[in-house]
């Protein structure tokens, strides 16, 4: 079996789209993660989220 090297999401030509997560943490200790394939959509739920009274942090990072 052979052993392949990790390649960067950005140098990896099998890849049609990428992913990002979109995770939020509330302020009770609770977090909730959405998948896009669409940064800017990924980042504009964030914003979005980031709005809201109960929210501590929001976060957008790329998973595949």
């Amino acid at each position: 079996m052979k052993i392949h090297k990790r390649t960067s999401f950005k140098k990896d030509a099998r890849r049609k789209h990428h992913h990002w997560e979109a995770k939020v943490f509330y302020k009770d200790g609770e977090t909730f993660a959405r998948v896009y394939t669409d940064q800017d959509k990924a980042a504009g739920f964030a914003e979005r989220q980031k709005k809201s009274p109960v929210v501590k942090m929001a976060r957008v990072i790329q998973v595949s």
